[in-house]
């Protein structure tokens, strides 16, 4: 019967660690960098063997990381609840810095950049999340504020707190999105009537209503792109 190896018996330029001090981390594989945060595997596993396990479930890669609760992240030997919960950071950290780097060159006049910037963020959350952006007079970026999380299916939103937050940052302008965890952007009746409900209020305050992104699994709709705006 073959010995199992461990990590510390692998060959230097086998081991995560090593290779990235030789190579740089661009020469690791997703399951090298994942086991540099994991640390120690299993009897059973490497960190490494284990990382490659938590990677290979729906061919999703590291966007398992992603879409894994902590519960389903412990499920695997060797993962608990302080590894959990290292890993569901190191997924925020990569949304954030994507988003951070989106930021510098976003146009926010462009529905279609508009919906690339929140992507990352809005697509792989399980609830509907409503999200209002806020834009100065040349439609630069001032903030933006998650007003609601809702269930899987619908997010109620108040047009007074959008207004607050809008009045607050001195917005000239806002853009209002939210996610279908479907996958599928399409609007609902609801959708449409929120829509025009918040258009409406925004004119009476001279806060102008940009557009309503819609955001699905790669995929979007625009309330502006389809002339409801």
């Amino acid at each position: 019967m073959q010995k199992h190896l461990t990590v510390k018996e692998l060959p230097d330029t086998e081991r995560p660690y090593e290779k990235c001090k030789y190579y740089g981390p661009q020469a690791l594989s997703d399951a090298e960098l994942l086991a540099v945060f994991i640390r120690t595997g299993t009897k059973e596993n490497t960190s490494i063997e284990l990382a490659a396990k938590i990677l290979e479930k729906g061919n999703r890669n590291l966007i398992n990381l992603y879409d894994y609760s902590m519960r389903t992240l412990m499920e695997y030997p060797g993962i608990g609840e302080v590894k959990a919960i290292q890993l569901k950071c190191i997924a925020e950290i990569s949304k954030r810095i994507a988003k951070a780097g989106r930021s510098m060159k976003i146009s926010f006049t462009s529905p279609q950049a508009v919906a690339d910037f929140y992507m990352e963020k809005l697509r792989h959350e399980p609830k509907e999340n409503f999200v209002v952006c806020m834009l100065d007079s040349k439609c630069r970026y001032l903030g933006e504020r998650t007003l609601t999380v809702g269930s899987v299916n619908a997010s109620i939103v108040s047009p007074r707190d959008i207004f607050i937050q809008a009045l607050q940052a001195q917005a000239v302008s806002i853009i209002i999105l939210h996610n279908h965890p479907s996958g599928r952007p399409q609007p609902s009746r609801e959708d449409r009537q929120v829509t025009d409900c918040i258009a409406a209020c925004g004119k009476m305050l001279q806060i102008e209503l940009s557009d309503h992104i819609i955001i699905g699994d790669h995929n979007y709709y625009s309330f502006r792109e389809k002339g409801l705006l």
